[in-house]
């Protein structure tokens, strides 16, 4: 496949070729109901293209090796970034770089923590046990040195359609710290005492806090 074509839309650009079984288990991550179709992946409004391999200068050099994996809209240009944040999720996981634009960046270098998407806006008193109100806005909180807003959420991310029959106003609480573990930690424990699901900052299901740590 020419270089040119790979700049056609996000690519995750990983240092040897994922097996394809594991692929599949990762992008199901963000989208439940993804599927194989030949040796693509079928995603929400996407296509996953099966991994290519490419030239080095796809990452500036920065990879010795490149194992391409293309991500393409399925008609309209996919809600939320989804092409993209998909992109930016699986180089997380599977140690590479992402090319956007044609822009590389290494997803394991941003700083963002995760969200818990819950089906119902939570109250005050549902959010005393484990988060501590500001005084001067109602949609902050604190635990600790952990930062948490409250936020409607924008949207409808897949990984978390199996909350949406039950919805009527889907809210993150977002958490924002320095140690991706313990807002793992924080992150499940709300989700488990308020019916929610857990996304990392590309909105791929969390069940673990180790899951948000960049592989070694």
């Amino acid at each position: 496949m020419a270089k040119r074509r790979l700049r056609t839309g996000p690519t995750a650009a990983l240092p040897a070729k994922p097996d394809p079984a594991e692929l599949l288990r990762i992008i199901q991550l963000a989208d439940p109901s993804a599927r194989k179709d030949g040796d693509d992946i079928v995603a929400t409004d996407v296509r996953v293209c099966a991994p290519v391999e490419a030239e080095p200068d796809l990452t500036g050099g920065e990879l010795e090796k490149v194992w391409a994996v293309r991500v393409t809209a399925e008609g309209p240009l996919p809600l939320d970034f989804f092409d993209r944040y998909l992109a930016e999720g699986l180089a997380f996981r599977l140690k590479g770089l992402a090319v956007c634009r044609g822009e590389v960046s290494d997803p394991a270098d941003e700083e963002s923590g995760p969200a818990v998407i819950l089906p119902v806006r939570p109250t005050a008193e549902e959010l005393a046990p484990l988060l501590e109100p500001q005084e001067d806005d109602e949609f902050t909180f604190t635990a600790g040195d952990i930062r948490a807003a409250l936020v409607p959420q924008k949207g409808r991310p897949p990984a978390v359609e199996e909350l949406l029959p039950f919805a009527t106003e889907l809210t993150a609480i977002e958490l924002r710290g320095d140690e991706p573990v313990k807002l793992g930690a924080l992150a499940l424990e709300l989700s488990e005492k308020l019916n929610g699901l857990v996304v990392d900052r590309w909105r791929f299901r969390v069940d673990t806090a180790e899951e948000l740590v960049p592989p070694a």
